[in-house]
């Protein structure tokens, strides 16, 4: 598939519940290879099709990708959304991003302590909530909470990483909060169009070879910028060729944020061995420095998990 999709779609619609099937496990994977490859196709021809997604985040994305958008718009596009507008103040006065820990009431407040990134990780996270309450969802909906339970993990090691770098932090954030919307993307459809794809782990095994490329293209049909689409596909690229990079970029960063936040699913001391990732070399990570940024992360993730949980 190419790097970027052409003239961007976008529709939204619900359907029949999802049924996993009892075909063979060869046809299953032959189904689930068809599945993927007519996905690959037309997320690379610029339409993107994400049943029962809030059309409220795309305006937003839409918003804060124009220059003269003023912050008055943004207050009337979120306050116009109340469930939105709750979320974003909880996210401004929660403990993960109010170093002060002086509250804010009102919207403009909480926006502009947030800033745009932020702004745009906390209507993810509605938008995930809003989606689990969909019918058609119900059967993957503790697969989709597994899934950006392990996107916060990501982000959090995302942000921690991009301390050591000239990248914002908000934006690492942001960028490993959406490192999995490619999975996503494809459970969802997956669900919404009853696909027959047998054992539903090995259909998802089968997903993670296709994940970031797909993810690559919904994220630039949506506007975000070349940097985090770029981070997204390279995500598996633990070998990655850094000979024309002078510094650490966003995509070392992702790249690291993934293998450590995956590392937080087992218990410690942790074991992280930095041999052979140039992401790992372009940070000067030690396997002290894994470990330290580990812990650092287990630490915050408990207040970034009650903020941002769905």
């Amino acid at each position: 598939m190419s790097n970027l999709p052409g003239a961007p779609t976008y529709r939204s619609e619900a359907k029949s519940a999802a049924a996993m099937g009892n075909s063979t496990p060869e046809s299953a994977r032959a189904h689930g290879l068809e599945f993927l490859t007519n996905l690959a196709r037309e997320v690379s021809a610029g339409t993107v099709d994400l049943p029962c997604f809030p059309d409220i985040v795309l305006r937003i994305r839409t918003e804060l990708s124009n220059p003269k958008t003023t912050l008055e718009r943004m207050v009337t596009l979120v306050g116009a959304e109340p469930r939105l507008a709750a979320r974003i103040l909880q996210t401004a006065n929660s403990a993960a991003f109010n170093q002060s820990g002086k509250p804010v009431s009102d919207l403009r407040t909480a926006i502009t302590r947030l800033g745009h990134q932020l702004v745009q990780s906390a209507t993810m996270a509605y938008a995930l909530r809003q989606m689990k309450s969909e019918q058609f969802l119900r059967p993957i909906a503790g697969r989709l909470t597994e899934l950006w339970k392990d996107s916060i993990a990501v982000a959090a090691t995302c942000q921690m990483l991009a301390q050591r770098t000239r990248v914002s932090p908000d934006e690492a954030f942001l960028t490993g909060l959406l490192h999995g919307i490619g999975r996503l993307y494809v459970m969802v459809r997956a669900a919404a169009k009853s696909t027959q794809v047998g054992d539903y782990a090995s259909f998802m095994e089968l997903v993670t070879g296709w994940q970031a490329s797909v993810g690559k293209a919904v994220l630039a049909n949506w506007g975000f910028s070349t940097e985090i689409c770029d981070a997204v596909g390279d995500q598996d690229e633990v070998e990655r060729d850094r000979r024309r990079k002078q510094e650490a970029d966003l995509t070392d960063i992702l790249i690291a944020g993934v293998l450590l936040g995956n590392s937080l699913k087992a218990p410690a001391p942790r074991a992280i061995a930095v041999q052979g990732v140039a992401a790992y070399a372009a940070l000067a990570l030690s396997a002290e420095d894994c470990s330290a940024i580990l812990s650092r992360a287990e630490n915050h993730l408990t207040s970034l998990q009650e903020t941002l949980g769905c």
